[in-house]
């Protein structure tokens, strides 16, 4: 029984690194469309897109560390 938790511990650390990855992928593309824009509405649309995935990878990274620190 305890193997199983581990191992299901570990494949849900890991889908959290993959959700971190995808984040760090969508960070860097608000930002170059942030970068491109010049309407008004769209740029106030990318900088909330921007402090979104922000907030979502830091809360990614949060989890991980907990779960590290669990193990």
């Amino acid at each position: 029984m305890i193997f199983l938790k581990k191992k299901e511990s570990s494949k849900e650390l890991d889908e959290l690194k993959r959700q971190i990855e995808i984040s760090k992928m969508a960070i860097t593309s608000a930002q170059n469309q942030f970068e491109h824009v010049v309407d008004p509405t769209l740029i106030d649309c990318y900088i909330y897109e921007v402090n979104s995935v922000q907030k979502r990878y830091k809360f990614l990274l949060e989890l991980v560390r907990q779960m590290e620190k669990e193990e």
